[in-house]
This record gives C-alpha cells, structure tokens and sequence, in this order.
C-alpha cells in the first residue's frame, strides 16, 4: 500500500553531516527520536540527506523508511559492534605495505595507472556496507511513498564541484555555481566516495571523475534538501561545543596533526553554520517583503541544528589505546599521542568502546531536547 503526505504538511528534511567515527552520535540522536514514535511508525522525514559518514547513516536509515525503529536498530547494532579493521586495514604488514606502495606510486610516469594514495586502504568498508546494505530498498521504499527522496553528496578531485547523487519521486536534477545534483541509483561506491576523508582515505572513481569526501568543496551543505523540496529541515551535526577556557590555548606552534585535525574541524562544521546564518537571512527578507504587500516565489525554511553537548576530543583521548598498534604507531610518526591536542584521532577511532559512548552521548542529547524536537517535526 503506497503511503501519501498529508496535504498541507510541509516537506521535512534529515540533514546528516559528516565526521567520521563521530557519526555515531547521530545514531544516539536518532534512537531519542524514535523512541516518541510508536513501532511500526514509518520515518518522521521525507527526505534524507548525508555527507561522509552521515550519508552511510542516511543510507541506512532509508533502506528502512518503512518502520523507523527497525532502521535505527540495525544501525545502532552496527555501530555498537564496530572495531577498526571493518573500516580500513589496521594490522602492521597490511598499513605499511600500502604505505609503501603509496609512495611507490609516486615513482611512476604520469600516463601510468596510479593507485589512490592514502594513508590507510578502507576496503574493509565497501565489504561491511555490501553485508549491511540492500539498497535496493531505496527505490521500493520511494514507489512505495515512506520516502521522497535520499540524497549522498561527495567532492569532484577533477573539476572541483560539490556533487549529490539522489534517487527521488519527482526531484530534477539541478546546476548551480560549484554545485549540482544528479539523478541516479545509489551505489556503494556513491558512499565510499562521499566518505572518502582526504588524504587519509582514497579517492573513488564514478565514470570519468575522481570523488573524495563530500564536506569538502561543499559551500551550501543546505542545497540538497531544499533542491529536494524540503520545507523544514533537522539537522543534527557534530560540531564540539567551543572552549572558552584561556587554559587551552597552546603553547607553542601547532604541529602538523593539530593542524590536521584543525582543518577537519573545518572542512565538517564551518561551512554549514554559514550556510544556516544565509538562509536565515533569506527567511528574515522574505518575511520583510511579506508584511509589505511584495509577492515573491521564495519560501521561508525551518531549521533546527542539534550538535553535541561534549567535547569528543577529549572522550577519544580517554579511548586511545583501544586503537591497534599499528595504527598508533602510524599516529605517534604523525605527532600524535594519546593527550595530543589534534581532533584527527576523534574522526578514525572506529572502536567500540568510543562509539558506544558517543551513542549514548546522542541518546542524552536527544532526551533531553526531545519536545523541542517533537515540535519541530508534527508543527506546521
């Protein structure tokens, strides 16, 4: 039986960012929220959007659009369970040998077939999401009308835009400056390279272009769900509240992994927060030119942004030793140790011990700004 939008509702949106390891807060975030719903309710959002490792969540939710705790259940099991070597190599032999043929590559002439260089080979991930994955359920679940749309947005290597893969029931496709959207059947390898974290993981080949995470190059993370037909999106994010303790501050010169880390920080959350702060600059004039009579096709977008209330750094910091040898030996050659003060090992602490915290950490949050949520979600 194919489910209908109530008329007059607006569209909703699930805006899911990227992070890495940290994505599993979002897991937390999203159980609160099922948790008002009854259990065989069908997901609250018409449209799901993610990028890097929210696009992974995304997906899976959306291959269960039908019933809402059944999706978070199966990936809340996957990341609970989750150890390092599902996502990338993490034994000495096989991280140093690509490594070293990484660096081998770098002899070869430029009309050579090159392999990707990273620092580390994330095969483990395409085997895991082919395990857990039936995408297949995407395009039944849209036919059978639980969902509008989904969307997996990754970065060109070879022209330098912010495309966005999406299966949709009435979408068009769309261009515009450094970005565009594209119809298509979602594939792994739309979420390999929409995960693609630069230079840590490799880049991913679809058709006749080279794509890496999607969060870089990405000037409005907000495009794809109103492109989609959202009319209110949440979005639920992972950026750390900010310190204002004159404590922190360093000593010295940053080191190469604390400017890492930095320019992760920056690559997942500044973008999107500017991007916020224009659309509800777009929402307060068109506001303005309503109460003055002037008609305009522009409509207002709700927005909520949830973000963690802990900072994550310091809780990886406390489970780094969980990590594999080999890849703290690789960290210790980067300059970082279990009370550095890089964020990089926060994004690659695949560990169960550091996801399950951040899970729970998400359901906290949840809970407790659970009426908000609600609010914005069943008001129109």
């Amino acid at each position: 039986m194919r489910q209908t939008v109530p008329s007059g509702r607006k569209k909703i949106a699930l805006l899911l960012t990227g992070g890495g390891a940290r994505a599993a807060y979002q897991v937390g975030m999203l159980k609160a929220i099922a948790s008002r719903y009854p259990r065989n309710s069908k997901i609250p959002f018409d449209i799901i959007c993610g990028t890097s490792a929210g696009a992974i969540n995304g997906t899976g939710i959306a291959c269960y659009a039908s019933c809402f705790h059944l999706g978070v259940k199966k990936i809340e099991w996957v990341w609970r369970q989750f150890h390092t070597n599902q996502v990338y190599y993490s034994d000495y032999p096989r991280v140093f040998r690509h490594l070293l043929r990484g660096a081998f590559s770098a002899f070869q002439a430029d009309y050579a077939n090159k392999r990707p260089v990273s620092l580390f080979d994330n095969a483990p991930l395409q085997r895991l999401l082919g395990k857990i994955l039936d995408l297949k359920r995407l395009d039944r679940n849209i036919m059978g009308g639980y969902l509008s749309s989904v969307s997996v947005t990754a970065s060109s290597y070879s022209n330098g835009d912010s495309m966005t893969f999406f299966q949709s029931d009435s979408a068009n496709e769309w261009r515009r400056a450094k970005r565009c959207g594209q119809r298509t059947l979602l594939g792994l390898h739309h979420l390999l390279a929409s995960a693609a974290i630069p230079v840590v993981f490799p880049s991913v080949r679809i058709h006749q272009q080279y794509f890496g995470d999607g969060s870089v190059n990405q000037l409005s993370p907000l495009s794809a769900p109103i492109h989609l037909g959202a009319e209110k999106i949440l979005i639920i994010g992972l950026e750390q509240p900010r310190s204002h303790d004159m404590s922190e501050r360093l000593p010295h010169h940053p080191g190469l992994a604390t400017i890492a880390g930095h320019l992760l920080d920056t690559v997942f959350a500044d973008t999107l927060n500017s991007d916020l702060e224009r659309m509800q600059r777009i929402n307060s004039t068109i506001a303005t030119m309503q109460q003055h009579g002037i008609e305009t096709k522009l409509k207002p977008i709700d927005s909520l942004l949830l973000n963690p209330s802990q900072n994550f750094n310091q809780i990886a910091s406390e489970h780094f030793l969980s990590l594999p040898l080999a890849v703290r030996t690789l960290f210790r050659m980067l300059g970082i140790g279990q009370h550095s003060d890089s964020s990089l090992a926060s994004y690659l602490l695949f560990e169960q011990d550091f996801t399950r915290r951040l899970i729970d950490i998400g359901y906290e949050d949840g809970m407790h700004q659970l009426d908000t949520i609600i609010e914005f979600l069943e008001s129109d």
